[in-house]
C-alpha cells in the first residue's frame, strides 16, 4: 500500500497546473500594474495641461 502511494503521481499534476495558473496570474497582475501606472501618469498629464489652459 505505501509503495503503491509513492508511485502514485496523479496529485503531482494537479500541483504543476497550480504552479503554472499561479505563475500566470502573478504576471498578468504585474503587466496590469504596470500598464495602469502608465495610463495613470498619461491622464495626470492630459489634466495637468487642461488646468494650465
Amino acid at each position: 500500500m505505501f509503495a503503491r502511494f509513492l508511485k502514485d503521481e496523479s496529485g503531482a499534476t494537479a500541483i504543476e497546473y497550480g504552479l503554472i495558473a499561479a505563475l500566470i496570474a502573478v504576471a498578468i497582475i504585474g503587466g496590469a500594474t504596470a500598464l495602469g501606472n502608465s495610463v495613470n501618469e498619461k491622464f495626470q498629464g492630459v489634466a495637468d495641461d487642461m488646468n494650465a489652459a
